[in-house]
């Protein structure tokens, strides 16, 4: 193509872009009357703003009003039980089972003789330290009545060995209750792991005890309810494998110290066991209710972002209004944010690709309502 009729297609190009635009434009057709070469009815009749708004005109949106969420309100964690108190028993001194007094499952109280070692070799230490003590005794009050025909240091070391014997008979007493395993706390028995004729030693559990008055559940919280968290702190638990079972406690004790790691901390809630329907070791799900705190809640559209962080669009006077907002929490269908936003205000969510600082808008979903 010569040089010529490529300048006339360039120039045939821009003279219709120019009266694309001088005809669609509202201030084109303003200029077009004023030339005489469209109708001041057309430029009347021409609206000043179109869909998606226009040059010199309102920008059409829609909005969603702010509305006001709480954060932090409720915790829901895993916990695992404990019985409040717990016990194994192991025998003092390795020996012969002579007699097992009770079976798994049953209730003991404390000082219940639960097994019995054999003990005929401490019942007769005992035997000769009681004589021993006898013999000593009676020698004393001998020498102390003819304490005058008789040295002192005599009448000394005779009482001396009447002490000695004393304590010799507390050792063998004692070395005899030990030949008894006794329940150190009230509660109930589990399995057995012995029977009659076993040989034990110091190492061997017997039966363990729980005291299941009350269950002790520990659960792990995230440390930004480290303030909210306090002994006397109501909460309700439900069974994992039974979640239409719930109970109520409180919290007993709080960790002392959050972990580096993981950025929880330990607490350890109190329920109570009345009807005996728990048992250590189970599984709950452990919720914990607070005030919370309250932020504007947005629709997940109106969040914008530049290279100063988020933002949103509000209508103030029929303009549009960048605000600045900071995310707290984003949930599915809203997005809480810390943010100068009252209750209410109207948030653009649709049309925000035309928008700028200070220009007319009008609301779409106004209109249809109206």
């Amino acid at each position: 193509m010569r040089l010529y009729q490529q300048l006339a297609v360039s120039l045939g190009v821009l003279a219709v872009g120019a009266a694309a635009w001088l005809y669609f434009a509202p201030d084109g057709r303003a200029l077009l009357a004023s030339m005489g070469i469209a109708g001041n009815n057309e430029t009347a009749s021409a609206p000043s703003g179109g869909r998606g708004g226009g040059f010199g005109g309102a920008v059409q949106v829609v909005t969603a009003p702010v509305t006001i969420g709480t954060v932090n309100d409720q915790l829901t964690a895993i916990g695992s039980s404990a019985a409040i108190q717990s016990v194994t028993l192991l025998p003092e001194q390795a020996g012969t089972i002579t007699e097992i007094s009770i079976s798994s499952g049953d209730r003991v109280e404390k000082g219940d003789v639960i097994v019995q070692l054999d003990d005929r070799e401490q019942v007769l230490a005992r035997n000769l330290a009681e004589v021993a003590l006898e013999s000593a005794a009676r020698q004393a009050e001998i020498n102390r009545k003819i304490s005058s025909s008789i040295s002192n240091l005599e009448v000394y070391n005779a009482e001396i060995a009447e002490k000695s014997a004393q304590l010799d008979l507390e050792t063998a007493e004692l070395n005899l209750a030990r030949r008894q395993i006794v329940a150190p706390i009230s509660g109930v028995a589990g399995i057995v792991g012995v029977n009659v004729g076993d040989y034990v030693t110091t190492s061997s559990e017997i039966v363990t005890i729980d005291d299941r008055s009350a269950i002790l559940v520990d659960f792990d919280v995230p440390e930004r309810f480290a303030t909210a968290v306090a002994p006397g702190t109501p909460v309700e638990a439900s069974l994992v494998a039974a979640p239409q079972k719930r109970f109520d406690g409180v919290v007993e004790a709080v960790d002392n110290r959050i972990d580096s790691a993981s950025r929880t901390f330990t607490v350890r809630a109190r329920l109570d066991n009345e009807n005996d329907a728990l048992r250590a070791g189970m599984s709950f799900d452990v919720t914990m209710r607070f005030p919370g705190d309250e932020y504007p809640g947005v629709d997940p559209l109106a969040i914008q972002w530049d290279s100063e962080g988020a933002f949103v669009w509000r209508i103030v006077d029929g303009a549009s209004e960048k605000v600045r907002v900071r995310v707290i929490q984003r949930d599915p269908d809203v997005v809480l944010v810390d943010a100068a936003l009252e209750e209410g205000d109207p948030v653009i969510i649709e049309g925000i690709q035309r928008l700028r600082e200070g220009g007319a808008v009008r609301e779409a979903n106004a209109e249809a309502s109206s």
